[in-house]
């Protein structure tokens, strides 16, 4: 039960701190919807998710209302699309991101996530069918979100997929180079790929999942800087242990709100993503956090070690306040979604080996991070590879969105508006990594892999 002081304290965060849900996703299934007939495939597609999150907006609407909780993001998340797609005879699958789209709208969502293929061992028809769709994909929609997952700890790193990854980015860049190349913000390559992440732009409902499931991403970067405030010249032993309460009040927040609308909408409740999300709004940064704790800027000598501690003790607070914790549970460092981090990369405190330094120990990798728009396909593969390769020994999940700014270099700017923020253009080593990129097959799955 929830003490006086409590909500009192939960208030003020909502108030003051902007405490919020990011996301209430509903996971949906569409296995039972693969047909030979890809028209009617993609009809039973768009009944389903329609029939199932009808009323998701309007209950989050009540929730938000209600309880006074800001619900930032109502979004879906399907089952792959190459594998329900790839039971019929099409050979193109920008039809079925299409009537994604048309559902999504619909039913007055923000995103829809799983125009997915996973293909960290090799390549099903569908799989191939759906990464060339990609590119036209996420130019001709709004709100279709794709992901292509190319390693893992078990199965080792597709440096096939990886190679053809970097080509796919960059036409995506190129067929939306009126925007920005805003469809690179939408397409993510992980490795370890989780199937309950509830966050855009990597969220897919995994096979092993419930028919219909409701997950949730809490959030909270300015109530831990807020906490930490308090905390000026205490040790690191006070500063963990004022996050790990910090945290665990945030996360009983995104319990209360899980079970409510899984109650509301007759749905299974599946797990709260711990998340500390960002946004480009002042006082809701990661990087604000980062320097509170004592650096200068995000990206200064020490802020890998910082971030390591923040991570590791967001999730130890979180997890005491929820039945079932999942996703990916961390702290995201996207460039263009956090104002500390937009900050630091323009005045170079923070580079892309920096960042790459900081996936190590934090949630996802090199997010939202904007590149010269004539940087090769080759060094966007190289560096799709770089940051599997981290996910793969580490045995945890590693992510990339990765945006070459078509017309634009370095010292320029992509802006995109909302949650995803602008981001300044940053400069990627000039030295090639073609013949690596080229030679293809699979880079074997470590040692430590072996624990069955």
């Amino acid at each position: 039960m929830l003490s006086y002081e409590g909500i009192l304290q939960t208030l003020s965060m909502i108030d003051n701190q902007k405490l919020d849900i990011r996301t209430i996703t509903m996971g949906i299934s569409l296995m039972d919807c693969a047909d030979s007939d890809g028209e009617k495939a993609r009809q039973k597609i768009y009944n389903k998710i329609v029939e199932k999150a009808g009323h998701l907006v309007e209950v989050g609407q009540a929730i938000e209302k209600e309880f006074g909780i800001p619900i930032i993001n109502k979004r879906i998340s399907v089952t792959p699309i190459s594998i329900v797609a790839g039971a019929s005879a099409d050979k193109d699958y920008v039809k079925f991101a299409e009537v994604l789209d048309r559902a999504a709208r619909d039913v007055g969502v923000n995103f829809i996530g799983g125009f997915s293929a996973l293909v960290h061992k090799g390549y099903t028809k569908g799989d191939e069918i759906l990464i060339r769709s990609i590119p036209e994909a996420l130019a001709v929609t709004e709100t279709v979100c794709s992901s292509v997952n190319v390693g893992s700890t078990k199965a080792g790193i597709n440096m096939d997929a990886v190679k053809q990854m970097g080509q796919i980015i960059v036409e995506a860049a190129n067929l939306t180079a009126d925007r920005d190349s805003i469809g690179c913000a939408k397409l993510v390559v992980f490795a370890n790929a989780v199937e309950d992440n509830p966050f855009m732009a990597g969220a897919f409902h995994g096979v092993g999942e419930p028919d219909c499931v409701i997950n949730v991403g809490v959030s909270g970067p300015g109530v831990v800087k807020t906490a930490l405030e308090a905390c000026k010249g205490a040790p690191f032993d006070v500063v963990a242990e004022t996050i790990k309460k910090t945290a665990f009040q945030i996360t009983r927040v995104g319990q209360l709100v899980a079970s409510e609308a899984s109650r509301r909408l007759g749905v299974p409740f599946g797990i709260v993503d711990l998340s500390l999300a960002p946004t480009p709004a002042v006082g809701d940064s990661i990087a604000r956090i980062l320097e509170e704790i004592g650096l200068e800027h995000c990206g200064a000598p020490g802020t890998t070690a910082a971030l390591a501690m923040l991570n590791d003790a967001v999730k130890k607070g979180g997890v005491m306040a929820s039945s079932h914790v999942g996703g990916l549970s961390g702290a995201f460092i996207p460039v263009s979604e956090d104002e500390g981090m937009i900050e630091a990369a323009r005045i170079g405190a923070l580079t892309l080996e920096k960042l790459e330094a900081m996936t190590c120990v934090c949630s996802v990798g090199l997010d939202m991070i904007a590149i010269p728009g004539d940087t090769t396909w080759q060094t966007v593969a190289g560096i799709i590879a770089d940051e599997v390769a981290i996910g793969m020994v580490n045995n945890k999940t590693t992510a990339l969105r990765l945006i070459p700014a078509i017309g634009k270099g370095v010292g320029e700017e992509v802006s995109f508006g909302g949650l995803l923020g602008s981001a300044p253009i940053m400069p990627v080593n000039k030295y090639n990594c073609d013949v690596l990129v080229n030679r293809g097959g699979r880079i074997p799955a470590p040692i430590h892999s072996l624990r069955n």
